[in-house]
Order: C-alpha cells, then structure tokens, then sequence
C-alpha cells in the first residue's frame, strides 16, 4: 500500500525485474500489473510460504539481487496496556517475517555479480527515540536494527557479496499512518515538493529512494547502518 507500493513502483522504473508480496494477494497483483512485476501471497509470518515465494523465484530467475522487507503493523499500547498476544504479534510480523525473508533468501543473493546484493529492512524512529505509546512496535523496530547489523557482519565475514542495511523513517503520509492518526477513510494528504518544515510528513517517495540508493550499486560501501528517513527527527533536541 504506502512504503510497499513506493518501493516497488521506483525499483521497476529503475529496471527491476519486481516481485511483489503481500498477505491479501489482490493488492499484490494490482501493483505487479502497474508496473509490469510478478506477485506472490505471502503472510511473512509464514515460514513456509516464504521458502515457496523464495524457491518460486529461484526456478524462474536463477537468484535474487534485491531484498526489501517492508511488512508491517502498529497497535498503540504502552507496557502496561499491551497485551502478550498483541506483543508477540509485533514481534512475529516485523522481527519473525524479516528474519525469514534474511534466512532463506541468502542462498539466492550469494555471490551476485556486480556491487554484489543488497537487502533493506524497514526499522523505524522508533528504534532510536522512546515513545511510551507504542512498546510492541518499539521493541520489534528495535530488534530489526540490532539483527540488521549481526546480519551484515555475517556476510561480510563469509564474503557473500550482500550488503544488509535498515531505513528508520520517520512520519509518512500512508493509509497505516493515516489509520493511526484517526484519519481512516479520509484521501491521503498531498506532500509538496522541495523542503518540508519540521513537523510534517513525508511521502512514501522519499523512503523509496534510501531503498533505491541502498539497492543500488552505488551503497557498495554501506552496510549494517540502520539509517534515519525522517526530516531531522531523530537530530534535533528535545525539551
């Protein structure tokens, strides 16, 4: 939908070839159409269902090259109100389903030809600052940005060719965003172009592009940094 569909639409008008995912299939095959791409269901809780997306490209492609994970949730609940089963669903969809799309999509990305393979995990600013609102989402962004980094090491001590990198953004203008801020429903807010003040939301564009710097030869030189999208949020003092 938001960050997803951004990325999917940027990475096709540079020349990849995209595969899309997404748990409700229908809003994967309709931007896979948009933009010429393939499309997979895929719960990324799912182990299972991963290693058949995984395998299904393997057959058709010969290997991956770029690997972006992107799926996600919000429930805002700080410790005290937040369920176990609301905290393991945090931690299943955003730690469990990168993990797995990490685990079982090295075995294709190995040795690529080039500046070698790069994935990009979606932490957050929540990883970086403390927000008492939200402690399931904090603590599984939190987690993305620690395995990104234990992720990356391994590949390079293996000499894979992979660079394994995290974006933290910050406030975007998505139908998830716009859900939480209690707007569900309305029409999505148009960002202007050039520079945004301090407070305001950006566009799934401009995460699209970090992951199109990251997935790009370019990045050779960057790896296991989780790196901020948010307009200065996370530079600026608070009092």
């Amino acid at each position: 939908m938001g960050l997803g569909k951004a990325d999917c639409e940027l990475l096709a008008a540079e020349g990849a070839t995209v595969i899309v995912t997404d748990r409700e299939a229908d809003l994967a095959h309709e931007v896979a159409r948009a933009i010429g791409g393939e499309a997979h269901a895929l719960d990324v809780t799912d182990e299972a269902g991963w290693q058949a997306v995984l395998k299904a490209v393997q057959d058709r492609h010969g290997g991956l090259d770029i690997l972006v994970n992107n799926a996600g949730n919000v429930i805002f609940e700080s410790v005290e109100e937040c369920s176990t089963a609301n905290f393991r669903l945090h931690l299943d969809i955003h730690v469990m389903g990168s993990f797995f799309g990490c685990k079982h999509a090295l075995p294709l990305m190995k040795h690529r030809p080039g500046a070698g393979a790069s994935i990009i995990n979606m932490a957050s600013t929540a990883a970086l600052l403390g927000y008492g609102n939200i402690v399931a989402y904090t603590a599984a962004k939190g987690a993305i940005r620690a395995m990104t980094r234990s992720i990356a090491i391994h590949c390079q001590d293996k000499g894979y060719g992979i660079r394994v990198n995290a974006l933290a953004p910050g406030g975007i203008e998505t139908p998830m965003v716009r859900a939480v801020a209690g707007r569900a429903g309305e029409p999505l807010q148009e960002i202007p172009e050039g520079p945004l003040p301090a407070d305001a939301l950006g566009a799934p564009k401009d995460v699209a592009a970090a992951v199109l710097f990251l997935a790009s030869d370019e990045s050779r030189f960057v790896t296991g940094l989780t790196i901020p999208v948010d307009n200065g949020l996370t530079a600026r003092p608070h009092h």
